[in-house]
């Protein structure tokens, strides 16, 4: 299985992820929304940045599941309640810099939204991934 990531000459820069994902074959797992949940099903404490590390932890314990890892997402959708563009260019640095970096390689979009399922949650990640 082969995946390409390609950013085009025409098209702008990126701050680290690629404008387009070809996957050459193989399976593929898409995972639902990765939310900033415990394992009783409550939305973490202590603010963004808690909640986008228990995000990472929630999306690494799925992609194991399927024997997957950072480097074989293909696609991410990142979705944070803020309108303010420094607070998602802060969810996107500490993602970048976290154990599941090379998953924003790929393929990625980051939305403000007004809101999410959990009363008090702040962010959400939603990955696919191609599998070994």
């Amino acid at each position: 299985m082969g995946i390409n990531r390609i950013n085009p000459p025409e098209l702008h820069q990126t701050p680290g992820y690629h404008h387009i994902t070809v996957v050459e074959a193989g399976r593929t797992a898409y995972l639902a929304g990765q939310c900033p949940l415990n394992k009783e099903g409550e939305v973490v404490e202590g603010g963004l940045e808690a909640q986008i590390d228990a995000v990472v932890a929630n999306a690494m314990t799925a992609l194991a599941a399927v024997d997957a890892k950072p480097s074989d997402v293909v696609r991410s959708v990142i979705y944070v309640v803020s309108h303010e563009q420094e607070t998602l260019a802060g969810v996107w640095a500490r993602l970048t810099e976290s154990g599941l970096a090379e998953a924003f390689t790929t393929a990625s979009t980051l939305l403000g939204v007004a809101q999410l399922g959990y009363r008090g949650q702040l962010v959400e990640l939603d990955l696919t991934a191609a599998l070994p």
